[in-house]
C-alpha cells in the first residue's frame, strides 16, 4: 500500500508540473509578433507569436484540411514548414512517412508559432473559401444515407473540380470541429453543394448533419481535393463507390456528360442488398441520354426474402473485373471503405492502369 501511494503521488505530482509548464508557456512566455511566409513570399501573414501554425491560419482565411479541430488526431492538416518550425513533435510522426520528414512536412495544428516562418502549401488551398450556407433540402436515400443541399449565401457561388469535397463546421463537445463530405452536385452548379451523408453511430458531423432542416444555417470550407478529371475526350472514365461514395461519382458523372455528351464512363456501385440501391433510376434515365455510360450495381448480401434483384451479386471489384476490358485509355476514380479500394486497385493495374491514373479517397 506504501509503494501505491509514493506512486501515486509521484504520478501527481509529475502531472501537476506538465500542467504548470504548459499553463506557463500559455502566460508567461511571449513570443510577441511573428511573420508566417507562405509560398516563398507570395503571401506574409502577421500573427501573434504562440499560437498553433494552424490557428493562425485559420484566422487569416487560410483553410486547410483538418477533421479533428487540432488536436493531432487526424494528420491531415499537413504543410511543409521550410524554416522557424522547430523540430518534429512525436505527436506528429505515426501521421508522418520518412520521406515526408525528410522534405519538411508537419501537422499544422501540432507546430506552435515561436518565431518567423517560411512554409508551403498547394496553390489550390490558397482559393479555399469559407461559405455560409443554408439547407435549402434534405431527403433520405437509404436507412441511414441523406442527401442534404446547401444554398450559398456568402460568396454565392463555389468554384471545384469533379470530386472534390468541402468540411462542414459541426458543434462538438469541445467546441465546433470539422468533417470532410465529398461533393455530389456537378461543377456547374456554383450556387449550391449537395453531399451524400451517411449516419455514423456517435459520429459528431453525420448526427449534426441529418438533424438539419430546411432553412437551417450552415457553415463549410472548401473545395479541396486533388481529384482532376481528365481533359481527353477519347479517354474513359471508370467510377467505383461503395455507400456514402457515391457522392464524388455523381459529380464526376454528371459534370463530365455536360462537357463530353458521347464520352465513355462506367460505374460501378457496390451495395450490400436492396435497401442501400438509390440513384439507380435517375442513372438509367442519363443512359438513355448517353450509350457511352454504363451502369453496373452489385449487391454483395445474400437476398432476402421477397427481395429481386436482376443485377450483378457479389463484391464490387469481381464486377469491375467482369466487365473492363484490358487496354483501353482509361482514368479510374474509387471512393469507399479500404478494403474495397484496395481490391479494386489490383483489378485496375491488371486491366493495365497505372499509379497516376488512379484517383481514391478512403473512409
Amino acid at each position: 500500500m506504501i509503494y501505491l501511494i509514493a506512486i501515486l503521488v509521484i504520478g501527481g505530482l509529475f502531472v501537476s508540473l506538465a500542467i504548470l509548464l504548459l499553463v506557463a508557456e500559455r502566460y508567461l512566455v511571449r513570443y510577441g509578433p511573428c511573420a508566417v511566409g507562405i509560398n516563398e513570399g507570395s503571401s506574409v501573414l502577421k500573427v501573434q507569436g504562440g499560437g498553433t501554425l494552424l490557428a493562425a491560419l485559420y484566422e487569416n482565411k487560410v483553410f486547410i484540411p483538418s477533421a479533428c479541430g487540432g488536436k493531432g488526431s487526424c494528420g491531415y492538416c499537413k504543410v511543409m514548414v521550410v524554416a522557424g518550425g522547430g523540430p518534429i513533435l512525436p505527436t506528429e510522426t505515426p501521421f508522418l512517412n520518412r520521406v515526408e520528414m525528410r522534405s519538411g512536412m508537419r501537422l499544422a495544428c501540432q507546430v506552435k508559432i515561436k518565431q518567423d516562418m517560411e512554409i508551403r502549401i498547394p496553390e489550390d488551398l490558397l482559393n479555399v473559401k469559407q461559405y455560409q450556407a443554408r439547407v435549402s433540402l434534405v431527403r433520405e436515400l437509404t436507412r441511414d444515407i441523406k442527401e442534404v443541399e446547401f444554398d450559398l449565401l456568402d460568396p454565392e457561388a463555389i468554384e471545384q473540380r469533379p470530386g472534390q469535397y468541402v468540411q462542414i463546421q459541426a458543434p462538438g463537445p469541445e467546441g465546433p470541429v470539422f468533417r470532410a463530405y465529398s461533393i455530389s452536385s456537378p461543377m456547374y452548379e456554383k450556387r449550391h453543394v449537395q453531399l451524400n451523408v451517411r449516419l455514423v453511430p456517435g459520429g459528431i458531423a453525420s448526427t449534426y448533419i441529418h438533424g438539419l432542416k430546411a432553412g437551417d444555417p450552415v457553415v463549410l470550407t472548401g473545395a479541396y481535393g486533388e481529384f482532376r478529371l481528365s481533359e481527353d475526350p477519347d479517354r474513359e472514365i471508370v467510377c467505383v463507390g461503395g455507400g456514402c461514395g457515391m457522392a464524388p461519382m455523381r459529380n464526376i458523372i454528371y459534370s463530365l456528360y455536360r462537357r463530353w455528351p458521347d464520352r465513355s464512363c462506367w460505374l460501378f456501385f457496390g451495395c450490400r442488398s436492396t435497401r442501400d440501391v438509390f440513384y439507380l433510376e435517375e442513372y438509367r434515365q442519363l443512359a438513355k441520354q448517353h450509350p457511352n455510360f454504363k451502369i453496373v450495381y452489385a449487391l454483395s448480401d445474400p437476398l432476402g426474402p421477397g427481395e429481386s434483384w436482376d443485377g450483378e451479386t457479389g463484391f464490387i471489384h469481381l464486377a469491375v473485373d467482369k466487365k473492363l476490358i484490358p487496354g483501353i485509355n482509361r482514368q479510374a476514380f474509387l471512393c469507399g471503405p479500404p478494403p474495397m479500394i484496395e481490391a479494386v486497385i489490383d483489378v485496375l493495374k491488371s486491366k493495365g492502369l497505372t499509379d497516376a491514373a488512379i484517383f481514391y479517397d478512403k473512409f
